[in-house]
């Protein structure tokens, strides 16, 4: 599994060295360990070595650093640069693709960045954003992004900025960017559902916060059985096929075409 593909990102707090290998075993494609929201002031130095320690034997995750505004950002990539556990960071507030440009340098070619886009002034550089060499992935921090412009955080409010990020992740060749959390930790429905919308607009994967929500959250992110078998009947009516044909009363086309093979790709990730 690489970021490419992954669809399910885990948070687990940087202080909380005991969950770090049960968030491993999770189910989740990528591991996040948080030095930011989830650890007080206080306990941050602590976090930082906890998750260094970890990561420096045998633990392989991605971490969300401290935003650049702070006095613990130097300190994180400080320490977490030699961790050879280290799949990359994630960047809160991610705002320039400057400093996007200078952690990635810190952290050499082999390790990414996930720009985590959190703020009006983020969404509104999101093409130079993603289009940032050290960029592997947008991830959208919907409850700070609503914050932000002092709006509801629901469906409506935040569908330009979401939309923004799918389109500026495309332009610049990414991966489909990462989805916000979902507050409710223990209603899968609502997980679901929100992670289903996400997709439907093209996301391609969901924070979590909480290991009961991966599973829901993945299973949204692939495509239903009715989905895989119309696409295997576009496909083989479509192969060799000069023009548009029909199947089940309606037109495909190369574009319909090449959406079944998508669609096929996705189902095979599991296979």
């Amino acid at each position: 599994m690489t970021e490419m593909s992954s669809s399910t990102w885990l948070f687990v707090p940087g202080d909380r060295p005991e969950r770090f290998a049960k968030a491993a075993a999770s189910g989740a494609d990528e591991i996040v360990i948080d030095l930011e929201d989830a650890v007080a002031d206080d306990y941050k130095p602590t976090a930082r070595d906890a998750a260094a320690a970890w990561l420096s034997n045998g633990g392989r995750a991605w971490v969300r650093i401290n935003g650049v505004d702070t006095p613990w950002a130097e300190a994180d990539l400080a320490a977490l640069a030699a961790s050879p556990g280290l799949r990359g960071v994630m960047v809160p507030k991610a705002e320039t693709a400057r400093h996007l440009a200078m952690t990635g340098e810190r952290l050499g070619s082999e390790r990414g960045v996930v720009a985590l886009v959190e703020t009006a002034l983020g969404v509104h550089n999101a093409y130079e954003l993603a289009a940032c060499p050290a960029v592997r992935r947008l991830a959208f921090g919907s409850i700070d992004f609503a914050h932000d412009i002092d709006a509801a955080e629901n469906s409506r409010s935040l569908l330009l900025a979401r939309s923004t990020l799918v389109l500026a992740s495309r332009v610049a060749g990414l991966p489909a960017p990462i989805d916000g959390v979902s507050v409710r930790i223990q209603d899968s429905e609502y997980v679901a559902e929100e992670a289903a919308q996400a997709r439907a607009l093209g996301f391609g994967g969901k924070l979590c916060i909480h290991p009961a929500q991966v599973s829901a959250a993945a299973a949204a992110f692939l495509p239903s059985d009715e989905e895989v078998e119309w696409a295997h009947r576009t496909v083989a009516a479509f192969t060799g096929q000069d023009g548009a044909v029909r199947i089940d009363g309606a037109m495909v086309d190369k574009p319909v075409f090449e959406r079944a093979q998508r669609i096929l790709a996705r189902a095979s990730v599991t296979e």
